[in-house]
């Protein structure tokens, strides 16, 4: 929305884990390598712990991406299951048959007959648990049990749990104080101080091809910092609606009137000590900022098909002066432009629930991307036919931290082996999204957990 206003290639500040924009500073690179060198040692489980939106998820994605490739990884989203289930779970991941009634005996048997095949192929197998702090205690003794699987000199499977500050206290349990003592190595996610946040901020407009003076004055990070309490996600959120609000303005200045209002449209509070501004300027702001950001939001809601936008809403989005500059046929063009895009995403949506009906649980796609932004989806969609035939792309609803977004798919094939290969010979121009392998099983899952 405001990308050309700023110079912006790309939205800079999404809270999706886009690998592309991973910030080293706050120490979060020491840590990466911290975690790389510790699994690849093989020993022990492994524990990160950080607040809500303090980048873990991003730690995540960029050990996926970092980790050679002898190292396999086995990825966990949703571990609220029960002892019972976690084999079943992570067997199901390794894409091993095994029918729903085994017993627990045979799962862990299947488990450490893969992992063996894995070892004499000098392979490592990683699990990484999200979330972590949801899984009940019994569950996580059953983890510990799976980290018992070694031969004499190699454990065969490592384990990292990323979890909220919650897991150290369940940790804490004398009932699974054995857990406790696998852990090797225990890393924590500390907010960003006010100067970091200044770096973080400059480095994800920079990564976004932003090439002009620091947008974010002191006293704008200041104000920041305080709502944020220096935790990334909410930095993102800020700091997006606050160019937003410059952009409603059409100014290239921000000010800590954007920011307070970027504030007060995120339910975010201001410590103790703020002097209230005053509130007839707040009202105006605010007014200027929902009315762009519900514009924004307005096609994430639309049942499908998608709905273009209304020419008054359109028209609100414009500054001030373009709006008096642009002719009625300039209006009625983007409101055609918009539903172009949403023709285009309604029809991936169709095929793509067609597609997933007659799969079978084990295919495995490619996910290119995930997208909560119509425009760009489009962009992106556009571009990506020109390297892939388009009935080969694939789109469905997804969430990112429960608001509404799209994820992308590349293909189907019958077996890790194929994706694999597919993989590997994706054109450069796709690569850049950080592709990864997706099972039908559970794009099925995550469907019906988001409806």
């Amino acid at each position: 929305m405001y990308l050309a206003h700023f110079g912006l290639s790309q939205p800079p500040f999404k809270i999706t884990a886009h690998t592309g924009f991973f910030y080293s500073g706050g120490n979060r690179g020491a840590i990466l390598d911290a975690l790389i060198y510790a699994i690849r040692q093989g020993e022990g489980i492994i524990k990160v712990s950080g607040e809500v939106g303090s980048g873990k998820t991003m730690l995540c994605r960029m050990l996926q991406e970092r980790l050679p490739a002898e190292v396999e990884t086995v990825y966990l989203a949703n571990p609220s299951v029960s002892p019972d289930e976690i084999l079943h779970a992570i067997a199901f991941e390794m894409q091993l048959s095994l029918p729903r009634e085994a017993s627990r005996l045979e799962v862990m048997q299947a488990l450490q007959d893969y992992l063996l095949e894995r070892h004499a192929q000098g392979k490592q197998v990683v699990v990484f648990v999200e979330e972590a702090q949801a899984m009940p205690l019994a569950t996580l003794e059953e983890i510990r049990l799976l980290s018992n699987l070694e031969t004499q000199h190699y454990k065969l499977l490592q384990i990292v749990l990323f979890g909220q500050p919650e897991l150290d206290r369940n940790l804490s349990a004398a009932e699974i104080r054995q857990l406790k003592e696998r852990i090797t190595h225990s890393f924590a996610l500390k907010p960003l101080t006010a100067a970091e946040i200044r770096d973080y901020l400059m480095f994800r407009l920079r990564a976004a091809d932003y090439h002009g003076p620091d947008l974010f004055g002191p006293a704008v990070i200041k104000l920041i910092a305080r709502a944020s309490r220096g935790l990334t996600r909410r930095v993102n959120i800020i700091a997006d609606k606050t160019l937003l609000a410059a952009f409603a303005e059409n100014t290239h200045t921000l000010s800590a009137k954007h920011v307070r209002a970027a504030i007060e449209d995120s339910a975010f509070e201001l410590p103790a000590g703020f002097v209230p501004w005053p509130k007839m300027a707040a009202a105006a702001a605010l007014l200027v900022l929902g009315t762009a950001v519900g514009a924004g939001l307005h096609a994430f809601l639309q049942a499908s098909p998608i709905k273009p936008l209304a020419p008054p809403v359109v028209a609100a989005l414009v500054p001030p002066a373009a709006r008096q500059a642009a002719a009625p046929e300039e209006v009625a063009q983007s409101a055609l432009h918009q539903a172009n895009e949403g023709d285009m995403v309604a029809q991936r949506l169709a095929a793509t629930e067609t597609w997933l009906a007659t799969q079978s649980p084990a295919t495995s796609s490619i996910q290119l991307m995930v997208s909560n932004d119509l425009r760009q989806l489009h962009n992106h969609l556009r571009k990506i036919s020109h390297e892939i035939e388009m009935e080969q792309i694939f789109v469905y609803r997804s969430k990112v931290n429960g608001q509404p977004a799209w994820t992308v798919l590349y293909g189907g094939f019958p077996d890790r082996a194929k994706t694999a290969a597919a993989l590997d010979v994706l054109p450069d121009s796709l690569k850049v999204y950080r592709p990864y392998l997706r099972t039908v099983q559970g794009v099925r899952a995550e469907i019906r957990r988001n409806q």
